[in-house]
């Protein structure tokens, strides 16, 4: 739970009190943060367009790509549990108010990445598919920003405060908007997930860097 304090901002919603970073809500809303780093997608882009085309396939998306894929019942096994598990946690159902509420969320973070390392093990002898590539984007994505992380971490001014939770903002659409894609392989919607913490499908693309690609 949130830890409430003069640098809290708290507001009801839909019968649920929420907290937010002191200034958040009242300067901006949370998706409008300009993004303090860009995530490096290149690869899994390529490794995305090289998948086998299925006209009668699936339509999955990463930041500027998006293809008709296959899916088999292993993987459909696997992204199920990837969706129920990554619904249940702290980083994608709530705000951070309080350095307790930051390491908290670095903790749901590790957690995450832990579990699909897990299922990419699971799917080791399968790494060609969508799934797969989907659950590194995911752990990358966490990877990158604990680098970023890392950086601010020396400095725990104000300013410093605003861009972690500015990229933790853009982490957490990047894992959402990814389990979204999950999810049609899971051929099961998100539960739990509280409908101020959703986002739709569109990928906010200056939170990336646009991939170096040869055309097809």
């Amino acid at each position: 739970m949130c830890i409430r304090d003069r640098n809290c901002d708290t507001r009801l919603t839909g019968g649920i009190v929420s907290s937010f970073p002191f200034g958040y809500t009242r300067r901006m809303s949370r998706r409008q943060f300009k993004p303090p780093f860009r995530f490096e997608i290149s690869d899994l882009v390529k490794r995305l367009r090289s998948l086998p085309v299925s006209i009668d396939g699936i339509s999955i998306s990463l930041p500027f790509v998006s293809v008709s894929v296959r899916k088999d019942d292993r993987e459909r096994t696997v992204a199920r549990e990837v969706v129920i598990r990554l619904a249940d946690s702290r980083v994608l159902n709530a705000f951070e108010c309080c350095d307790n509420c930051i390491d908290q969320a670095l903790r749901s973070l590790q957690e995450i990445r832990q579990i699909t390392v897990d299922k990419q093990v699971e799917l080791s002898t399968k790494t060609d598919g969508a799934i797969y590539v989907l659950l590194d984007s995911i752990r990358e994505s966490i990877r990158q920003f604990l680098t970023f992380e890392q950086r601010l971490r020396t400095e725990r001014g104000f300013g410093n405060r605003e861009l972690y939770f500015a990229g933790l903002e853009i982490l957490r659409a990047h894992i959402h908007r990814t389990l979204l894609q999950i999810s049609k392989i899971a051929e099961l919607e998100i539960p739990g997930i509280i409908a101020y913490m959703r986002y739709d499908e569109g990928w906010q693309l200056d939170a990336y860097n646009p991939p170096t690609l040869l055309p097809k």
